[in-house]
C-alpha cells in the first residue's frame, strides 16, 4: 500500500476554510492566492480518493469523510505546530493566571493546558473558570494574565487602557431547552425563564428579545453557576439562553420561529490580555487558547461557499 503523505499546509487551508465558511477567506488567512487554496482542496480530495465536499444550497457541506478529515487536520495541525513551538520554547518559564468562560471549561480547557504542558514543562498555569463579570473584573484588576470573555460594550468603554482585546467569533445566542421534556409556549402564558443571577449578558438580551415581542415572562430558576443552568433546563422547568458551545447532552437548542419565541442576537467572543505587551509564554498560550476556542466557536453544521 502506497503511503499518503498529507501537507499541513494544505490542511491549515482546509481547516481555514471551513472555520471561516469560505476558501476566499481562507486565503487571505494562510497568505495564498484564492486559486492556490482552491488547487489545494483538489489535492486534498484525490489524496483522500473520495468526496469531502457535498452541494448544500448554494454552498459546500462536508460528507462524512470530509468530517472525518476535519478531525484529523485539526489534530495533525495541532501536533505539528506543537512540535515547531517545542524545540524552540524548552527554555520559557514563568507563571500564567488563565481565565475562561463555564460555557468553554469542559470543552477547551483539558485540550489547551495539555497542548501547552507539553511544549512547555516549565511554565506552570493558574486556570480559573468563572462567570463573565468575574473574569472582566479579575483582568481590570491584573488578577488575570488572559481571559477568554463574552465582550460587554459598556465595560470595554470604561475600562483602563493598557490590555488588549482580540476577537475570536460571534455565535448567535439561542434558547435551549430540554431535549428530553417536550416544551411549547402556550399563548397567554408567562414564558418560565432559567437565567444566572444578575448582572448576566444572555438574561439581559432574552428579556429585551420578549419585551419587544410582547411575550410575558417570569423567572422559574436562577443559578450562581452554569451547570444549575443545565440541570433545570434538562428537567424542563423552563427554558434558557445560552449560545450552542459546551451544550451537554439533555438539553438542545429550539428553533425560535416554530417554537412561538423572538430572535435573539449574536454575541462577540474575544481573549483579554491583561498586557497589551505579553510575554512569550503567555502569547505561545493565547495562540493555543484561539485555535482550540475558534474550531468550537464555529459553526455547529460545516458549510462553505461554493
Amino acid at each position: 500500500m502506497d503511503h499518503i503523505d498529507f501537507d499541513p499546509a494544505v490542511l491549515r487551508s482546509f481547516v481555514a476554510g471551513i472555520d471561516l465558511g469560505s476558501f476566499a477567506r481562507a486565503a487571505d488567512r494562510v497568505g495564498r492566492s484564492t486559486s492556490a487554496v482552491s488547487a489545494q482542496i483538489r489535492k486534498l480530495e484525490e489524496q483522500a480518493g473520495t468526496p469531502l465536499f457535498r452541494k448544500s444550497g448554494r454552498g459546500l457541506a462536508l460528507t462524512e469523510a470530509g468530517d472525518t478529515m476535519l478531525a484529523y487536520a485539526r489534530r495533525l495541525i495541532a501536533l505539528n505546530d506543537e512540535a515547531a513551538v517545542a524545540v524552540r520554547g524548552v527554555d520559557l518559564e514563568g507563571w500564567i493566571r488563565l481565565g475562561m468562560q463555564e460555557d468553554f471549561g469542559e470543552a477547551v480547557l483539558p485540550d489547551v493546558l495539555g497542548r501547552f504542558a507539553r511544549a512547555h514543562p516549565k511554565v506552570r498555569i493558574e486556570a480559573r473558570v468563572a462567570r463573565n463579570a468575574d473574569l472582566l473584573e479579575r483582568i481590570e484588576t491584573k488578577q488575570l494574565d488572559l481571559a477568554l470573555v463574552w465582550r460587554d460594550a459598556s465595560w470595554l468603554a470604561d475600562a483602563p487602557r493598557g490590555f488588549s482585546v482580540e476577537p475570536i467569533a460571534e455565535p448567535s445566542m439561542c434558547w435551549i431547552g430540554s431535549s428530553s421534556v417536550p416544551w411549547t409556549r402556550q399563548d397567554g402564558e408567562p414564558l418560565p425563564l432559567i437565567a444566572f443571577d444578575r448582572p448576566c449578558l444572555f438574561h439581559g438580551a432574552a428579556v429585551a428579545a420578549l419585551d419587544r415581542a410582547g411575550i410575558p415572562w417570569r423567572m422559574a430558576f436562577t443559578s450562581p453557576s452554569l451547570s444549575g443552568l443545565w440541570a433545570a433546563a434538562a428537567a424542563g422547568l423552563g427554558v434558557t439562553v445560552r449560545t450552542h458551545c459546551g451544550l451537554p447532552s439533555g438539553v438542545e437548542t429550539l428553533p425560535a420561529a416554530a417554537s412561538g419565541l423572538p430572535a435573539l442576537p449574536t454575541i462577540p467572543l474575544a481573549l483579554l490580555r491583561a498586557d497589551a505587551s505579553a510575554s512569550p509564554s503567555v502569547e505561545r498560550l493565547a495562540s493555543i487558547m484561539l485555535d482550540a476556542v475558534r474550531s468550537v466557536a464555529s459553526l455547529p453544521v460545516q458549510r462553505v461557499a461554493a
